[in-house]
Parts: structure tokens; C-alpha cells; sequence
């Protein structure tokens, strides 16, 4: 027997076990069950439209304001990394290496929390929301300077030098040719970033939000605990598809098409 004829009948065999496992998975479950837990069409309808006018849009903008803090912070932090000063190099590379290793969970109660007891008398603008998009930025510029100095240093060095030869100054060339071409490098992986912080921002629950500040996580938790069901739990997870699997579709067509402009 041939070696391709194996590898067919190894894949064959693999296929096989699969399809058997799942139809014997199937058989064993309770599916009415199942669908009155996590399904409930009753219940389920009863979420909207309150669910998107609230827990949808509440999750977004904090998403939103999370990433462009993470951006802005990100930046400064990777041109900090970047910098022939030490001391410059030194902090960027303690904050990266600190909020990269620490919990979002401890930053978030860090910031909902710890700044009203080191700083009496003043909150962090915008409420709970805004400490949540503190907290999600604060973590994502972590992150995002080291994505950003990679791609600036992706960059061809001759761009910063021919600018320089031209009488530009660094900050001028770095500003207008190099940073806008680290970006168009940057922007699949940032894309996967926005995904992962939208996910992240569930984490928002535990700063006490009130009932018009509620994300989806928030939103499906209490009204699962209401109702006495998992569905809106369920729907609030659907919810969540509906940002991230676009997003995520958006970074692989940008890294698609990145890789054919490479060539």
C-alpha cells in the first residue's frame, strides 16, 4: 500500500471517529432541555430591544473609547522605546512590562477603586464607564507599543535617513513618513487587538454599573438571574459575534492584502 493510500485511510479512519463521536453526543442530549435553558425563543424575544439600545451600545463605546486611549498611550509609549534617552527607554519598558503581566481584572479594580482612595474628592471622568475605558486603555497601550515599535522599526531606515538628508527634522520625518507607514504595518494586529478588548470589556461588571451602563455581559448575567434562565446569557454571547466575527474578518482581509502588496 502506497503512502498516499495511508494518509488517506488515516484521515478516513479520523473523519469517521469524529462523525461518530458527535451523532453518539447527539443521541445522549436532552435537546427540549437544552433549548428551554439556553434557547428560549419567550425569553429570548423579551431581551429586545433593549439588549442593543443598552448592553450593545454601552459595549461598544466602551470598546471605543478603551482602543483610542490604548492608541494614543501605545504611541507615546513606543517612541518612548524608541528614544536615545535611557530614562525615556526605562519607563515605556517598566509600564509594558508591568500592565502586560498584571491581571485586567486588578487593573480595573485598581482604577475603579484605587484612584478615588489615593486621589479623595476626584473620580476619573465619566463615570464607571469612563474608569472601565481607563482601565481596558491603560492595559491595550501595553500592548500596542510593542506592536506599534514593531512596525516602526518594520520601516526601512533609508525613508528616515533620505527625510533627514532633505534637511527635515527627526520629529517632522518621524511624524509624517514613518509613523504613517508603521500603521498601515500595524493595522491587522490592531485590529485583533479591538477584538480582544471588546471581549475584555465585560470585565466592566465588577466596578457597579448602574442599570443604563450596562454592557452585554452585564445586561445577559442580570436578566438570567431575573428570569431564572441562561438565555440572555446566550443572546448577549450572540451579541458579542456580531462585533467580533466582522473585526475579525476585517484582520484577515487586511493581512491578506498586506501580503499581497509584499510581493
Amino acid at each position: 500500500m502506497s503512502r498516499r493510500r495511508r494518509r488517506r485511510l488515516v484521515l478516513g479512519g479520523q473523519y469517521g471517529a469524529f462523525v461518530v463521536v458527535v451523532a453518539v453526543l447527539a443521541a445522549l442530549a436532552d435537546w427540549p432541555q437544552l433549548q428551554d435553558n439556553f434557547a428560549n425563543y419567550g425569553k429570548a424575544k423579551g431581551l429586545f430591544p433593549e439588549i442593543l439600545t443598552v448592553g450593545l451600545r454601552n459595549t461598544v463605546v466602551l470598546t471605543a473609547l478603551g482602543f483610542a486611549i490604548g492608541l494614543v498611550l501605545g504611541l507615546v509609549l513606543a517612541l518612548m522605546r524608541l528614544s536615545s534617552a535611557a530614562p525615556y527607554r526605562w519607563t515605556a519598558t517598566a509600564y509594558i512590562e508591568v500592565f502586560r503581566g498584571l491581571p485586567l481584572l486588578l487593573i480595573f479594580v485598581f482604577v475603579g477603586f484605587g484612584v478615588p482612595l489615593a486621589f479623595p474628592g476626584r473620580t476619573v471622568p465619566g463615570g464607571t464607564t469612563g474608569a472601565g475605558a481607563l482601565a481596558l486603555g491603560l492595559v491595550a497601550a501595553a500592548y500596542m507599543a510593542e506592536t506599534i515599535r514593531a512596525g516602526i522599526e518594520a520601516v526601512p531606515k533609508g525613508q528616515m535617513e533620505a527625510a533627514r538628508s532633505l534637511g527635515m527634522p527627526y520629529g517632522r520625518a518621524m511624524a509624517s513618513i514613518v509613523i504613517p507607514q508603521a500603521f498601515r504595518i500595524v493595522i491587522p494586529p490592531m485590529t485583533n487587538q479591538l477584538v480582544l478588548l471588546c471581549k475584555d470589556s465585560s470585565l466592566i461588571m465588577f466596578l457597579g454599573i448602574s442599570l443604563g451602563g450596562r454592557d452585554l455581559t452585564k445586561f445577559g448575567r442580570d436578566l438570567a438571574g431575573q428570569l431564572g434562565n441562561t438565555t440572555p446569557i446566550v443572546v448577549a454571547g450572540v451579541c458579542y459575534l456580531i462585533i467580533t466575527i466582522p473585526l475579525s474578518q476585517l484582520a484577515r482581509w487586511l493581512e491578506a492584502r498586506q501580503r499581497r502588496g509584499e510581493r
